[in-house]
């Protein structure tokens, strides 16, 4: 009799801790589903708003070719009034296809859509023209730029459409707080300086060129 009791007993336990494994089971799973949906409607989302900063850009660009079409080619023209959305020039590396126009001042608005120039003065200047981009991993902005090489060429057009070219002659990383290649370099020279994020160990990815126009 005691030996059925037990027996009995045993069961109800088991069947009542298997209904409990089966509920926790049943949540553990709903749960995972939820965030699964979750993250993929935040990577959807994510990449609607890569693909509509670059529409953006792209938008500027047109704009911008069409304003400069029918400008002005006075050279050494002064730009006067400057908005913080003015266009300073634009960008283009052919070797990893990147052609994007560069706003004047950096604005952490102004780089969700573009490059931002954020040190230097004028092109035409011995100065360290410094431009920041976004890196968003290969699908849009300076996010390839760690491939470039040295020797490599970099194109920057100011508003009067003159072509200033660059040789690359360095490709490095530094730490999030140094800012030694803002402010090294040849005050002799006119040098161009790319920056952008390492995504993977948080550093400063840095490209350094040497205008190479012939005076």
């Amino acid at each position: 009799m005691n030996q059925i009791l037990v027996t009995n007993f045993n069961n109800k336990f088991n069947n009542k801790k298997e209904k409990e494994y089966k509920k926790t089971f049943k949540i553990q799973f709903i749960i995972s589903i939820i965030i699964t949906v979750f993250a993929i409607c935040f990577f959807i989302y994510y990449l609607y708003s890569l693909k509509k900063s670059e529409n953006f850009s792209k938008k500027i660009i047109n704009n911008y070719n069409i304003s400069t079409l029918y400008s002005s080619n006075e050279k050494n023209k002064k730009t006067e009034n400057l908005s913080e959305n003015s266009i300073f020039g634009i960008i283009e590396i052919p070797k990893i296809n990147i052609y994007y126009p560069v706003f004047s001042f950096l604005s952490e608005e102004n780089l969700k859509v573009s490059p931002c120039k954020l040190y230097g003065t004028n092109l035409s200047e011995n100065t360290n023209i410094c431009i920041a981009g976004h890196n968003y991993n290969n699908n849009m902005f300076f996010s390839n730029i760690d491939k470039l090489q040295k020797d490599d060429e970099i194109y920057i057009y100011d508003n009067n459409g003159f072509k200033y070219i660059y040789a690359i002659t360095e490709n490095y990383e530094v730490k999030e707080n140094d800012l030694s290649p803002i402010y090294n370099y040849n005050k002799n020279e006119k040098t161009l300086t790319l920056i952008t994020c390492n995504n993977l160990n948080n550093n400063r990815i840095i490209i350094k060129a040497i205008n190479k126009n012939k005076e």
